[in-house]
């Protein structure tokens, strides 16, 4: 005879475990950008008197009615009024005193976002595009949030064409490799840069060249519209 199990209800869990109860989730989005040859982030000045002066990420406590993702999105509307974005799930934190007020867990998103062809709202003299080599120190532990994610950038480039979210609809190859070369904080081979990119087959000759630039003008390219849609 199969031993019976000694069932108990969620509320006798929760009461033998409230202290397990009493932990908060929050959201951190990390918003990358690309503008002048620099890869950036979007931060803002933190509200904390324990960080004053520094900047963190985009965040906040999720609330109790609400998912994960329902809040990465609300957090990015609210900050930039920003809501035709994909915001990627990439790691989540969870470092006993990595918050001030008590234990928070955060799950970081980040997100690649065209400057040029977005709107954001950062009338907010706090809010601002930073370039992400010149970050030294973040509020609370968003500095490894920001690296994480950006480690996480730098895999995803190697291996989908998740660039095409940072740049215009049309582009040379050399704008490519300058956009890579600012994900990767390194300088790369042009002929080794142009012969992974070709192999790749992400690319439409759209036979244009460029106009109105200080070098010589190079063709004009664009990412294949199926790879957009299937690839974030």
């Amino acid at each position: 005879m199969a031993k019976k199990l000694n069932l108990k209800t969620a509320a006798v869990e929760k009461s033998s475990h409230l202290e397990y109860f009493k932990i908060a989730v929050s959201v951190d989005c990390v918003i990358f950008g690309y503008e002048d040859k620099e890869l950036k982030v979007l931060l803002i000045k933190s509200d904390l008197k324990e960080f004053a002066g520094l900047y963190s990420l985009l965040g906040d406590l999720v609330r109790p009615d609400e998912d994960l993702n329902e809040a990465s999105y609300r957090v990015l509307k609210e900050r930039t009024d920003l809501d035709d974005v994909f915001l990627q799930q990439v790691h989540t934190f969870g470092a006993v005193h990595r918050h001030p007020s008590g234990r928070v867990i955060s799950t970081a998103y980040y997100s690649l976002v065209n400057i040029n062809s977005h709107k954001l709202k950062i009338d907010n003299n706090d809010l601002h595009w930073h370039p992400v080599k010149n970050i030294q120190k973040l509020a609370f532990d968003h500095k490894e949030i920001l690296d994480t994610c950006l480690e996480h950038l730098r895999g995803k480039i190697e291996e989908y064409p998740v660039a095409h979210n940072l740049l215009d609809e049309k582009f040379s190859l050399r704008a490519l490799q300058e956009l890579y070369e600012a994900i990767m904080n390194e300088p790369l081979d042009r002929r080794n840069f142009r012969k992974k990119i070709t192999l790749k087959n992400w690319l439409i000759d759209l036979n244009e060249m460029e106009e109105n630039v200080p070098h010589r003008p190079g063709k004009l390219y664009k990412f294949r519209p199926r790879l957009m849609k299937s690839r974030k």
